[in-house]
């Protein structure tokens, strides 16, 4: 499922769960460093160039989210959060402290890597440079999941988030709405394909004059396409 061959930090204090998470990467054509607690994640990540580093929050010496601080005033990489905290307020706080992707524990190791995956293709495709993404007048900056129109921060659900980056990411493709389904809502999603319909329509709407963007293709689905 890899597209390459990547390098990732998995920083988990749990010695068998980091066994069983790397191994299962490794696997699948990762190369993967492992680091028990916060301070070695920190010196990898000095001493590495990585494509995504996966951290727990609750590790010795510093915790996931000092790590993921560390990590954002230095370099540009996907940072997912693994992590047994799964109330809002943690995943706000997982969100705030720069993360890009936050998994509860018990998780699927399959979803994981498609995470992994999708977030690696995600910072290559949308050339993130000095934390930042920019696609005509948007301006997003992933290690905040914030996004501004013409200058102008607006206010997007997650999901809302997620969908905007995904169309960002295949632009000038026709994409139906199951396949923006499995690729936004994933495997475990139990509504129907409308749903698709609903948050594209409140997608357009947050992003005002930049809407355009998001044009329906007749019995097809949508195309996300940029000026010229």
């Amino acid at each position: 499922m890899t597209e390459g061959n990547y390098k990732i930090l998995i920083a988990e204090d749990d010695a068998s769960l980091r066994h069983i998470v790397s191994a299962f990467f490794v696997k699948n054509g990762f190369e993967v460093d492992q680091a028990a607690d916060g301070d070695e994640a920190c010196r990898s990540v000095m001493q590495n160039r990585y494509d995504a580093i996966v951290l727990d929050i609750m590790m010795p010496y510093k915790d996931g989210r000092e790590v993921c601080k560390f990590i954002r005033t230095r370099y540009d990489v996907p940072v997912i959060f693994l992590t047994a905290l799964g109330t809002e307020k943690d995943i706000i706080e997982g969100y705030e402290s720069g993360a890009d992707e936050y998994v509860t524990k018990p998780f699927s190791t399959k979803l994981l890597l498609v995470k992994v995956n999708a977030l690696i293709n995600r910072y290559r495709g949308l050339l993130v440079k000095d934390g930042h993404v920019t696609v005509d007048e948007i301006v997003i900056e992933p290690s905040k999941r914030q996004v501004s129109v013409s200058g102008k921060r607006i206010e997007l659900s997650p999901k809302e988030y997620d969908l905007l980056l995904y169309f960002i990411e295949n632009k000038e493709r026709v994409l139906s709405r199951d396949k923006i389904l499995d690729s936004v809502w994933g495997d475990d999603f139990e509504g129907y394909d409308r749903a698709v319909d609903t948050y594209v329509k409140k997608l357009r709407a947050s992003l005002g004059d930049a809407s355009y963007h998001i044009e329906t293709v007749i019995k097809s689905g949508y195309i996300w396409k940029n000026k010229g």
